[in-house]
């Protein structure tokens, strides 16, 4: 492949590296150029154009990415179809991811036109989430590359989601005085909602002493009858002689493991009884925080080993966050301010679907929408309003007037919603935690629905995706924390924030607001239904 300035008169079935305008027409980036859009180019006095001019022996980047998802073998995992040199790969159940990192390792290394990223190691998913993405970056790729990546893959299952079974819990509490009952129900009811994720059920519950022999005697028991059993100890094991790894061998098992190098829950004890497994949960397993307890739990649900070596190699990342509760925190939280959010309002469209007018500028209430819109991002809990122009831009910027709003143009809005987000963006604030992208066509979004979605974010300490949603489906406004501000600059075309949130595989919150999440106005009948007036 060769890349660069191309005379037209060379340029037929070359890929434009640039959107290019000749007259009324726009041609987007990575378009390959026919002979009639060639044509048009010399018309309009177009004498060159940058672009990449593939050999016979390259792969397009389409091409190239799907056949490199089509030669991996994997488990329970779909795959998506390419777009703009990209394959997702997502979930097709929820379960545990596995990743040979040895294979993904070799073919990043290949060229780094080439690449392959995945979730963690061991990472628990949820059907649909995306769990893999292959990119080529260029436009074109050579043959013999692809060839080289296809034999690696041909090695064996590069990965896979192993799949929750819906397995039978039993439970023992050990109680010693001054241990309230109320304590131990919240404890069922915490671990009854960690097992619903897998669809599993805790059948049974005793309640003992705190000593070895009932406590090997209740275990024995429920051994019999369930997939595995779960102590919560009244006292944390304080030597690996105490009672909950005593309990585990007096009752003829065997401790795998005592003592994990995870923050919270290093006083898991992790053994097996009559071929079942037996966890001692550490204490900090009573709250529903993620703990040590979870990553041995979701592998052992999910149907795979968990050994001594495993959970000795779990220390790097095992510094979990810390919960406030504790009797003695080991650090006191810093005191921080609440996350300051921004919101970029979306409103550079062409309004295609209306047929000529710009919907932008229909009239609600004696006023255009996007000025009705941006005074009502104005009026809620951001920090600051940042209105993306493009089509009819003078006319959009004449109706936002007066408002302190702060402007970002858009001169590629053709090319699609992705180079309205790439603007907006850049312009949030560098103290912003997150960017709330909310679309200029939405009359039903009030201030009062910004706000939920800020306090959410705020609760989440500004790290998870917040998303409105409308009888459990999702719509927008979306908000988005940094950490995936990078992500936004490699979107191409009318790729939205809802690629990035099942790419980057962060917590998302949806929050409930009504219609008003749902009801956008891209007709003329939906405009005129929800009380807009079109103008000229």
């Amino acid at each position: 492949m060769k890349f660069g300035p191309v005379p037209i008169d060379e340029a037929e079935g070359a890929v434009l590296a640039h959107a290019t305008a000749a007259g009324e027409r726009r041609f987007r980036k990575a378009h390959r150029l026919s002979g009639d859009d060639v044509a048009v180019l010399k018309a309009a006095g177009v004498r060159e154009v940058v672009a990449a001019v593939l050999s016979d022996d390259d792969l397009g980047e389409d091409a190239a990415a799907e056949k490199i998802a089509a030669s991996m073998k994997h488990r329970n995992i779909e795959v998506k179809p390419a777009a703009t040199g990209r394959v997702n790969l997502h979930a097709e159940t929820a379960g545990v991811f596995t990743v040979d990192a040895r294979m993904i390792d070799a073919i990043n290394a290949i060229d780094p036109a080439i690449t392959i990223a995945t979730l963690a190691q061991h990472a628990p998913v949820e059907k649909g989430q995306m769990v893999a993405t292959v990119k080529i970056i260029p436009f074109a790729v050579a043959a013999d590359l692809i060839n080289a990546v296809l034999k690696i893959c041909a090695g064996g299952d590069i990965f896979a989601v192993n799949a929750y079974r819906p397995v039978s819990v039993g439970v023992i509490q050990t109680v010693l005085p001054g241990v309230k009952p109320g304590v131990l129900d919240k404890t069922l009811r915490v671990t009854e909602a960690r097992l619903a994720r897998f669809g599993g059920r805790l059948t049974a519950e005793r309640r003992t002493p705190h000593e070895i022999a009932p406590v090997a005697e209740a275990a024995t028991a429920l051994a019999r009858d369930n997939d595995m059993v779960v102590i919560f100890g009244a006292s944390a094991m304080s030597d690996f002689a105490d009672v909950v790894p005593a309990a585990i061998e007096r009752a003829g098992g065997t401790v795998i493991r005592a003592g994990m190098p995870v923050d919270p829950g290093n006083l898991l004890v992790l053994g097996t009884l009559g071929g079942k497994r037996v966890i001692g949960a550490p204490g900090c397993a009573r709250s529903p925080k993620e703990n040590g307890f979870d990553w041995v739990l979701d592998r052992l649900v999910a149907g795979l080993d968990v050994t001594a070596r495993d959970i000795a190699g779990m220390g790097v990342g095992g510094l979990l966050m810390e919960i406030p509760t504790r009797p003695q925190p080991r650090e006191p939280l810093p005191v921080r301010a609440e996350p300051k959010v921004d919101i970029v309002l979306l409103a550079a469209g062409r309004s295609s679907r209306m047929g000529g007018p710009n919907k932008l500028l229909a009239l609600f209430e004696g006023k255009p929408l996007v000025r009705r819109t941006a005074e009502r991002a104005l009026a809620s809990k951001a920090a600051g309003t940042i209105v993306v122009t493009g089509h009819q831009r003078e006319r959009v910027r004449s109706a936002l007037s007066g408002l302190d709003v702060r402007l970002a143009d858009n001169p590629d809005f053709a090319d699609g919603l992705a180079s309205s987000l790439k603007a907006g963006i850049a312009r949030v604030a560098p103290d912003a935690a997150g960017a709330m992208i909310m679309l200029g066509d939405m009359p039903g979004v009030s201030s009062k629905d910004l706000d939920s979605l800020i306090d959410a974010f705020r609760r989440s300490g500004g790290r998870a995706v917040v998303r409105a949603a409308h009888l459990g489906k999702r719509g927008n406004p979306v908000l988005l924390p940094r950490s995936l501000f990078s992500a936004v600059a490699h979107l191409e075309g009318d790729t939205g924030a809802r690629h990035l949130v099942e790419a980057e595989g962060l917590d998302v919150i949806d929050v409930e607001i009504g219609q008003g999440a749902s009801i956008d106005v891209d007709t003329r009948e939906a405009l005129e239904g929800a009380g807009g007036v079109l103008q000229d």
